[in-house]
């Protein structure tokens, strides 16, 4: 009696090949209205970060020791539960990110989504980028500039709760004293940040602006 030759058994799908497959899923979701908020976690030299974006531009990056968890949460509590891990939409601002920290990029192009502040302190997160790539400014003088010159801890609160760190650079404002002082990253990643523009842009300290 012979037996039918079996059927060899289907190969298993490789990593990239699942990978590419979310991303269609990812895709499919948002076309159809069932995602609004799309993000992913990434490795980089300040530690795992997660980026996260909806329709308008980046909504939101999160140092793990702030609680990734925790930033989802939020934004599904503030923003829209319809949150997913993947899609292309977060290519261009991971792609900006890596040339960041390779010293390639000094200023983002993707646009930010700060639905996540209001008041004063979405006023200060705008007016970061004012303060130049490799260089630093006080808590002071960010509040001078935003024309409150006496809310210098209300600058400090803001920067603390900055919801897109790296693309507003909050890590470059200091205490008076030109000690970094604290930083939603940690104190490693803030010096971090610092080093690296510092040698970026050939310079031998972060000298604060005027």
């Amino acid at each position: 009696m012979t037996t039918a030759p079996q059927a060899a058994p289907a190969a298993e799908p490789d990593g990239r090949t699942l990978a590419l497959l979310h991303a269609d899923l990812v895709e499919r979701a948002a076309r159809d209205g069932l995602l609004d908020v799309a993000y992913r976690v990434v490795d980089s030299p300040v530690g795992s970060l997660l980026v996260a974006a909806g329709e308008r531009g980046v909504l939101r990056v999160a140092f793990d020791v702030q609680g990734h968890d925790a930033a989802l949460q939020e934004i599904a509590a503030r923003v829209s539960p319809r949150v997913l891990a993947g899609g292309r939409r977060l290519d261009p601002v991971l792609r900006e990110l890596d040339e960041y920290f390779a010293g390639r990029r000094r200023t983002f192009d993707v646009p930010v989504d700060l639905r996540l502040l209001t008041g004063f302190r979405r006023e200060v997160v705008l007016s970061l980028p004012d303060v130049p790539y490799g260089a630093t400014a006080s808590y002071a003088q960010v509040a001078a500039a935003t024309g409150r010159p006496a809310a210098v801890r209300a600058v400090g609160t803001a920067c603390a709760r900055n919801p897109v760190p790296l693309l507003l650079p909050c890590h470059r404002v200091v205490r008076s004293d030109g000690t970094p002082g604290r930083y939603a990253g940690g104190d490693a990643a803030k010096a971090t940040l610092l080093a690296l523009e510092r040698a970026a842009a050939g310079l031998d300290g972060g000298a604060g602006r005027a």
